[in-house]
């Protein structure tokens, strides 16, 4: 049973950064996609970002795009998510979460696509 832990949340002012961890426990396909997803009440969550597993095709949503980095450490087993230039409007409960057998392909955004999902941390960008 593969298991996705998640670390590294926490509270920063806008315009500040954090680095959020995922470390996955147990074997994962090669041909698999990592991803952040992040998560506000009342709403749907959305995906963040994506990075094929030990592979190099990386995906980000364009509210991310030029702020935040996903990238990871392969001898660590570990998804990172540097997130720079924070706003507002970042303030979410943030999951990692992995869809096997495939790349981040152009459906990586799918939520019914994700096999495991992390049990999330939050973030809040407060002044």
């Amino acid at each position: 049973q593969i298991q996705l832990v998640e670390s590294g949340g926490g509270s920063v002012t806008p315009g500040g950064s954090l680095r959020l961890s995922c470390a996955a426990i147990g074997n994962i396909a090669r041909l698999s996609c990592m991803s952040w997803w992040r998560q506000t009440p009342g709403k749907e969550r959305e995906a963040v970002a994506g990075i094929n597993w030990r592979g190099s095709k990386i995906v980000y949503s364009d509210f991310v795009k030029g702020r935040f980095t996903i990238s990871q450490d392969n001898a660590k087993n570990t998804v990172l998510l540097l997130m720079n230039s924070l706003k507002l409007d970042d303030t979410a409960v943030y999951y990692c979460a992995l869809a096997f057998g495939r790349s981040c392909g152009d459906d990586w955004y799918e939520p019914e696509l994700i096999n495991r999902w992390g049990q999330g941390i939050q973030v809040t960008v407060s002044s």
